[in-house]
C-alpha cells in the first residue's frame, strides 16, 4: 500500500528516476552535477523520482524543485528517516521491495549518478529488466565516468554480451544525459 503526502492527480508528463547515494555531502562535484541534473530535467518538462531521502537524491530534488519541477520521493519506513524537504510528492511504500519495483517500473527513463549498494541494486534491476523485456525499452544512462571503469570490470569479469552493456548509455555531463532523454523520449 502507498501512502502519499498531497492528493494524487493524474499527471501526462515524463518521469525520469535519478538513482545515487544518501551519503555523497553537499558541496562535492557529484552532489553539485546532480543538482544541475535536476534543474535540467525539470527545464525540459520532465518530473524527477527518487528515493526520497538525502545526498543525491536531495540534491537532484532540490535542483528539480528550483526549477518550478515536479519531485516525486518513494520511501519506505526501514529508513525511518524524514524525506527531504524539496519533493512535491511523498509515495510511502510499506516495504523495501515494493519501493524497489516502483523506482524501477514506473519511470520513463533513468539517470544514475554515483552510489552504494542501493544505486547498483537499482542499476542492476532496471538492467535485468530491460534486458529480458519485462519493460519496455525506455532510456537507461549512466552518469559519471566512472561507470565506464565499472562496465570495463564487467565486460572482462563476467558473462555480459556486448548488446546487454550497450542498453546502458554512459555519459559525462547532466547536459548529455538530458540530450538523450530528450531524443528518446519524443
Amino acid at each position: 500500500m502507498t501512502q502519499t503526502r498531497h492528493t494524487e492527480t493524474i499527471h501526462t508528463e515524463r518521469i525520469i528516476a535519478v538513482f545515487g547515494g544518501s551519503g555523497v555531502p553537499e558541496g562535492t562535484p557529484v552532489y553539485e552535477d546532480t543538482r544541475r541534473l535536476g534543474r535540467l530535467l525539470a527545464q525540459a518538462g520532465y518530473a524527477v523520482m527518487n528515493g526520497g531521502y538525502y545526498g543525491t537524491m536531495a540534491a537532484v530534488s532540490q535542483g528539480a524543485h528550483q526549477a518550478g519541477g515536479r519531485v516525486i520521493g518513494v520511501t519506505v519506513p526501514l529508513f525511518n528517516l524524514q524525506p527531504n524537504p524539496w519533493l512535491d510528492e511523498e509515495r510511502r511504500m510499506d516495504a523495501y521491495l515494493p519501493r524497489l519495483i516502483h523506482l524501477t517500473t514506473v519511470p520513463d527513463g533513468y539517470v544514475a549518478v554515483q552510489g552504494g549498494i542501493g544505486t547498483l541494486t537499482e542499476v542492476s534491476v532496471v538492467w535485468s529488466l530491460l534486458q529480458t523485456g519485462s519493460i519496455p525499452r525506455r532510456p537507461f544512462i549512466l552518469l559519471g565516468e566512472h561507470w565506464t571503469r565499472i562496465l570495463d570490470v564487467y565486460r572482462r569479469e563476467t558473462t555480459m554480451k556486448e548488446s546487454d552493456l550497450a542498453l546502458a548509455q554512459v555519459v559525462a555531463t547532466p547536459e548529455e544525459a538530458v540530450d538523450i532523454l530528450r531524443r528518446q523520449l519524443r
